[in-house]
């Protein structure tokens, strides 16, 4: 019966998929299964009647697992590193006999050296991943411009470095551009880069002050200057600017009555509050930003002569978005983010309807990118943003006018929606395959993979990839 027992023991230990040895209790090799000792680089040949101890001491086993139960008499577990290269993780127990005796070590050894690796991989990639994140973050922050500005065409790069250059004077800027193009960012962008950043920003827009009370409130009054007047007095908007910046947005709708006055403030650098009988020095920054004409308006006597040429100094005219798509993809991604942020949502755009942000005109420019972005975000039901969640606007297809693509000809009407979606897919991937210089750096402006981006160039043969 012992004699099967055996046979079925060391059966056992040579078919098992751990990998086992055993030993007496001074650490001489009995049983053990192939499989062990190959991990070690030892043949089958080499190690029964073996010493665990002589082992250790040819540098075999780094330690000797068994040799530590030995002299601990209980249970351990170590990480070994073999001379092939391997790392092993081995467990070994002591068998005691009846009176108490050690008579056996069990073994066990399991190579870790697949997990060992795949650790090494995953903290090497952490590390990577972090560096990447830290490089995009470095390249967000040089694409949004300081002062938080989201830019990447070159319009708008070229626009953010000449506005860096005037921000370090005090030389009037007058900003230009449809309304929504980012003209009172780009004045607090400007004060943010200059010498008066510490100081008051004042924000007035001409448009909402009626002229009857423009009066009062730009240049404020003393106490008892009329009736309802506040008994204290009540200090100016050029006054609340004493020391910074003063920015004049849709100065186009300035009164012509206010028009003297305000010449005559940048002239002499002084104020006089309604009802008053002393000037008070002021120093102020201009800026002021318009989205009309203010030469035609000169011509047809509604803005003076004399004031144009004051506020025209610098001039920096702002592309409306359509005129700068590269900017598109980057603003929706700013918006998604800061509003799903906001609302706490995790909301995502169906394919589709991210292709319809990208190709609708924006005739509201960012203004009404913002208002869009929110408003799908909150009245759209699930997770997914669909077209149908869109603004009835920008369902309508005579909206979905792509900035460089806008045919009129009857042609390009008659085509099936899937010929002229394909043409406007190549016409988009075209323009960016001659504008970027990577097909990661398209795969990022255009919102999709990098594969698609070369499968998309392959299937319409764009070039080559880049």
């Amino acid at each position: 019966m012992t004699e099967s027992l055996n046979h079925v023991l060391n059966k056992i230990v040579e078919t098992s998929n751990n990998n086992i040895t055993i030993t007496d209790k001074h650490g001489i090799i009995l049983n053990s299964n192939p499989a062990h000792w190959s991990l070690y680089g030892i043949e089958a040949n080499h190690y029964i009647g073996k010493s665990v101890l002589d082992l250790e001491d040819e540098g075999v086993l780094s330690p000797s697992i068994t040799a530590s139960v030995i002299k601990n008499q209980k249970p351990i577990q170590i990480l070994q590193q073999t001379k092939t290269g391997k790392v092993v993780m081995s467990t070994a127990f002591p068998v005691f006999d009846d009176e108490g005796n050690m008579s056996n070590i069990i073994s066990y050894a399991q190579d870790q050296t697949e997990i060992k690796n795949l650790q090494e991989q995953y903290e090497r990639l952490q590390r990577k991943i972090k560096i990447v994140q830290t490089e995009v973050q470095e390249l967000r922050e040089k694409e949004y411009g300081k002062g938080g500005m989201v830019i990447r065409s070159k319009q708008m790069t070229q626009l953010m470095k000449t506005v860096s250059r005037v921000a370090q004077t005090d030389v009037t800027v007058l900003f230009l551009g449809e309304s929504g193009v980012g003209k009172s960012a780009l004045a607090h962008t400007l004060h943010n880069q200059s010498h008066r950043r510490k100081e008051p920003f004042i924000e007035v827009n001409c448009s909402t002050i009626p002229e009857s009370l423009f009066e009062s409130e730009m240049f404020g009054y003393d106490a008892g200057a009329f009736t309802g007047a506040l008994k204290e007095g009540k200090q100016g908007l050029i006054e609340q600017a004493d020391g910074g910046t003063l920015f004049l947005d849709e100065v186009g709708d300035l009164p012509l009555s206010m028009q003297v006055k305000l010449l005559k403030t940048l002239q002499d650098k002084k104020i006089m509050r309604v009802g008053g009988k002393k000037e008070k020095k002021i120093d102020f920054r201009l800026i002021v930003a318009t989205n009309k004409d203010l030469s035609e308006m000169v011509e047809q006597k509604k803005f003076r002569s004399d004031l144009f040429y004051r506020l025209n100094v610098i001039p920096l005219q702002i592309p409306p978005l359509r005129e700068r798509f590269e900017d598109i993809p980057l603003l929706i991604q700013h918006y998604y983010e800061k509003l799903n942020h906001k609302y706490n949502l995790n909301k995502q755009f169906h394919s589709t309807t991210y292709e319809n942000l990208l190709n609708y005109s924006w005739p509201g420019n960012i203004r009404e990118l913002e208002n869009v972005m929110e408003r799908v975000l909150l009245i759209s039901e699930g997770s997914t943003i669909y077209p149908s969640d869109l603004p009835k606007v920008m369902k309508d297809a005579n909206h979905i006018n792509h900035p460089i693509q806008n045919s009129e000809n009857e042609d390009f009407k008659k085509q099936s929606l899937k010929h002229a979606l394909e043409q406007l897919e190549v016409q988009i991937l075209t323009d960016a395959y001659n504008h970027y210089n990577s097909t990661y750096e398209i795969a990022e402006a255009l919102g999709i993979s990098q594969p698609s981006v070369i499968y998309k160039f392959k299937k319409y043969n764009i070039g080559r990839s880049k």
